[in-house]
């Protein structure tokens, strides 16, 4: 901790610094609140996301396994692009999803499995679920990354900013309370020679 100058220009400093503190540190201890509640709500999307995808999966693998070919899908099904917005929760701008496009190549029917169609949708499906769980992800671990800034930050103000504050103001108190009874008696006994001086010049008369 640096060395305060005992003066009243620094209490007053110290002071000022500790109001603050105290009127920053409801505003920081709200955004770390909003930022657990947002990434909580981020988790079970993800969650969904993820028990989607799973679904999706067996149930096209509950189909495609009775068909011996395997299939490459990339001939039929292939990203172009995907469509990203901008958003912001709590201060922290976050990546939204905004869809995929894809290329699409038409199978021949007459020389593909009939149900490949229906497979091309449902891995369309799929892709776009699991791109859509990545940028939640994103969005989660930018929260992440914010929350642990905020935290640090509260604990900075909380832990030690806040009572150093505290603690310079109550020695400045203390040096200029000390200085002030010092003065005091430094009067007094001025006051006191002053006096006998006086009654010293005056032949031991009283004034």
């Amino acid at each position: 901790m640096a060395k305060v100058k005992l003066t009243k220009n620094a209490l007053k400093a110290e002071r000022d610094s500790l109001k603050r503190f105290k009127r920053y540190l409801p505003t920081l201890l709200l955004k770390k609140q909003q930022l657990q509640l947002e990434m909580r709500t981020l988790q079970t999307k993800v969650l969904a996301k993820r028990e989607e995808e799973e679904a999706l999966r067996r149930k096209m693998a509950g189909w495609i396994k009775l068909y011996a070919e395997p299939v490459d899908w990339s001939n039929y099904v292939s990203v172009t692009e995907v469509r990203e917005g901008e958003g912001n929760i709590a201060g922290v701008d976050i990546p939204l999803f905004d869809g995929v496009d894809f290329r699409i190549t038409v199978p021949d029917f007459f020389t593909t499995p009939v149900w490949l169609d229906d497979g091309i949708h449902a891995l369309e499906n799929l892709i776009s679920l699991r791109l859509e769980r990545r940028v939640l992800e994103k969005q989660y671990a930018l929260l992440s990354e914010e929350l642990r800034t905020t935290s640090q930050r509260v604990n900075l103000f909380e832990k030690v900013k806040i009572p150093e504050a505290k603690e310079n103001i109550r020695a400045i108190n203390i040096f200029l309370g000390d200085q002030q009874t010092t003065g005091v008696a430094r009067s007094k006994l001025a006051k006191g020679k002053s006096i006998a001086r006086a009654i010293a010049e005056n032949g031991g008369k009283a004034a």
